[in-house]
C-alpha cells in the first residue's frame, strides 16, 4: 500500500476505478451495467494485434478508420452485425454543416461561422458542450471538404420543404433556424446537407461512400464480430480488447488505442428503462440492432464517466404535408405548449419530457390529413371543438378557449402566445374537426439515445475526476457528443460522429506503440 500512496494522484484514481470495475465483475451479465474489464495480466497471448481497433463501422468508426490510416497506423473495425453500416446507413444521411460551405454559396445562401454556433448554443442551451460546438463550427468547412473527398457527394439543388423530400436535392433547413425564438438570434440558412438518393435513403450513400474510402486506405473490417470487455493495464491505460469473432472469443491487442464506436443503447431495454425512461415509453425505438449499448458499458467498465443518458432524439413525424402545422398542438389541460413549426424533434421533446407524453394535434377539415395515415392515429372527431374536449377528457372550456384565442389571432396572422410563423397560422374553423393522437405511446415515435461517455476535445474518454484514461477513445453515440436534448436539426449526429470520429482516430494514431 506504501508504494501505491507515492504514485501519482491521476495512476491511483484509474486503479481505484479498476478495482472497483473488477469487483462488480458478478454483475456484468445484466444488460444494464458496465462490462467489467479483463487484466492484461491474465491474457496469456494475443490472438491478434493492431494499431487502432474500431469497435462498429458506423459513421463515427469508419471516419475513425479512415483518419488513422491517413496518419499511417493500422486501423481494424469490427461491425457486430453481418453488413457494416451502423446505424448511420439506415439514417436520412444528413450532415450539418454551415458557416459558408460550397454548397450554400452555390445555391445562394449566406451564411457564417458566428451564425452557426449562436443558433447551435442557443438551441442546445442549458446542455450545450460550448467547447465542442464552437470547434465543430469553426471546423465545418474543412469538414465538407473531408466529406468530398472522401467521395461523398452533394446536389446543387435546394428543397424548401422543411423535411427532404425530394430524391435529387441536398440542401434544406434541417431544424429550428426559422422558428422562435432563433431566427431572432442569428440569421437562418439552410444547413442540412445530404447525398441525394432516389428512395431518400442518404445514410446508405453516406456510408457507401465513407466505407469505401477506408477500404482503399487500407483499413481492415470484419463482421459478425463485437466488442465484450476492455484489456486493462496495471496502471489503468487500455491495451486492448476482449471480442468475440465468429463466434469465438479472442484478445486483440491495440497498440495505440481503443475506439469505441458502437453506436447508443435504444435496443438494450434495460438501459433505456434505467437511464431514460421517457424514451422507454414511445413506441418506435430507432436504429440498428446493434445499439445495445455495449461501447457504453465497456468503457464504464474501465471508470469511463457518462453524461446526459436520459437525452434523446424523439421524433414527432407530423409533416409532410405542412398543411396540418396549421392547426395547434395541445396538452392534456387543452393548452398550446409548443409552436408547432418548430423542428419535429423539437416537438416530440416537448411532448415526451415535459408533457407527460401526452398531446394531441388539433385541426378543422382544411388542415386534416386527405388519407388515414400510419404516423398519427385519430383520437377524437367532432362536428365542434367542444365536441372534442369532451372526447378527450379534457377540462370543460379549456380547448374551446385555446382554439377561440388562436383563431382571434391567427386571423391577423399573428401568433402573440408562441410566435408561428405566418405561413402556418390560419383559423381552426371549418368543420368536422380532427384532434390527431400525438402521444408517444400512440403516435409513430421514432426515438435513439444521445447519452454517453464523456470525451475531450480529442475524442478520449475520461474519468469521474475528468482525467483521460490512456488509450480509450469513443464516438458517435457510444459518447456523449453535441447532440442533446431537445435536438437542434438533422445532421447534428452525422455531424457529430463524423467530426469526432476522425478525431478519435488521428489522436489514437499519434500515440506511442
Amino acid at each position: 500500500m506504501d508504494s501505491d500512496n507515492n504514485a501519482p494522484a491521476s495512476e491511483q484514481r484509474r486503479g481505484l476505478l479498476k478495482q472497483l470495475a473488477l469487483a462488480g465483475a458478478g454483475l456484468a451479465a445484466s444488460g444494464a451495467t458496465a462490462a467489467a474489464p479483463v487484466s492484461r495480466s491474465s491474457v496469456r497471448h494475443w490472438d491478434r494485434e493492431t494499431d487502432v481497433l474500431i469497435i462498429g463501422s458506423g459513421a463515427a468508426g469508419t471516419s475513425a478508420a479512415i483518419d488513422a490510416r491517413r496518419a499511417g497506423a493500422e486501423a481494424l473495425m469490427l461491425e457486430r452485425e453481418h453488413i457494416p453500416g451502423g446505424s448511420s446507413s439506415i439514417s436520412g444521411g444528413v450532415c450539418y454543416l454551415g458557416g459558408g460551405t460550397p454548397l450554400q454559396k452555390a445555391l445562394g445562401f449566406d451564411d457564417t461561422v458566428e451564425a452557426m454556433t449562436t443558433y447551435m448554443l442557443a438551441a442546445s442551451a442549458p446542455y450545450a458542450s460550448e467547447d465542442k460546438i464552437r470547434l465543430y463550427c469553426e471546423s465545418s468547412l474543412e469538414h465538407f471538404d473531408w466529406l468530398i473527398a472522401n467521395g461523398v457527394e452533394y446536389a446543387q439543388k435546394f428543397s424548401p420543404e422543411k423535411e427532404i423530400s425530394i430524391p435529387d436535392g441536398s440542401l434544406y433547413y434541417s431544424g429550428s433556424e426559422k422558428t422562435w425564438p432563433y431566427r431572432n438570434l442569428a440569421k437562418p440558412a439552410p444547413r442540412g446537407h445530404v447525398p441525394p438518393s432516389q428512395h431518400l435513403t442518404g445514410g446508405r450513400e453516406l456510408m457507401r461512400a465513407l466505407l469505401a474510402s477506408a477500404e482503399r486506405l487500407g483499413a481492415r473490417l470484419e463482421v459478425r464480430a463485437t466488442g465484450e470487455r476492455l484489456v486493462v493495464e496495471s496502471d489503468g491505460s487500455v491495451a486492448g480488447a476482449q471480442v468475440v469473432v465468429g463466434g469465438k472469443t479472442a484478445f486483440i491487442r491495440a497498440r495505440r488505442g481503443v475506439v469505441l464506436a458502437a453506436g447508443g443503447f435504444i435496443h438494450n431495454p434495460e438501459m433505456v428503462k434505467l437511464y431514460a425512461p421517457e424514451l422507454a415509453r414511445c413506441q418506435t425505438p430507432w436504429g440498428r440492432a446493434g445499439d445495445l449499448g455495449i461501447g457504453i458499458r465497456m468503457g464504464m467498465g474501465v471508470g469511463g464517466a457518462v453524461l446526459r443518458m436520459h437525452h434523446g432524439f424523439v421524433i414527432t413525424p407530423m409533416y409532410p404535408p405542412e398543411s396540418i402545422l396549421k392547426g395547434i398542438a395541445v396538452n392534456q389541460r387543452g393548452q398550446r405548449f409548443v409552436p408547432e413549426d418548430g423542428y419535429y424533434g423539437l416537438v416530440g421533446h416537448e411532448i415526451a419530457y415535459k408533457q407527460d407524453g401526452k398531446a394531441w394535434m388539433i385541426v378543422d377539415q382544411t388542415q386534416a390529413y386527405a388519407w388515414k395515415d400510419f404516423r398519427l392515429p385519430i383520437a377524437a372527431q367532432a362536428p365542434t371543438i367542444a365536441g372534442i374536449e369532451t372526447q378527450l377528457g379534457m377540462p370543460e372550456g379549456a380547448l374551446v378557449q385555446s382554439v377561440d384565442y388562436y383563431n382571434r389571432h391567427a386571423a391577423k396572422g399573428n401568433d402573440p402566445l408562441l410566435h408561428k410563423a405566418k405561413d402556418y397560422l390560419a383559423p381552426i374553423k371549418q368543420a368536422p374537426f380532427t384532434a390527431y393522437d400525438l402521444s408517444t405511446d400512440q403516435a409513430f415515435t421514432p426515438v435513439h439515445t444521445f447519452g454517453g461517455l464523456q470525451t475531450t476535445l480529442d475524442a478520449q474518454v475520461v474519468d469521474a475526476w475528468g482525467e483521460v484514461i490512456p488509450g480509450l477513445y469513443a464516438a458517435g453515440r457510444t459518447s456523449a457528443g453535441l447532440p442533446v436534448a431537445p435536438y437542434m436539426g438533422s445532421g447534428i449526429s452525422i455531424g457529430d460522429c463524423t467530426y469526432f470520429g476522425r478525431r478519435a482516430g488521428r489522436h489514437a494514431a499519434g500515440r506511442k506503440a
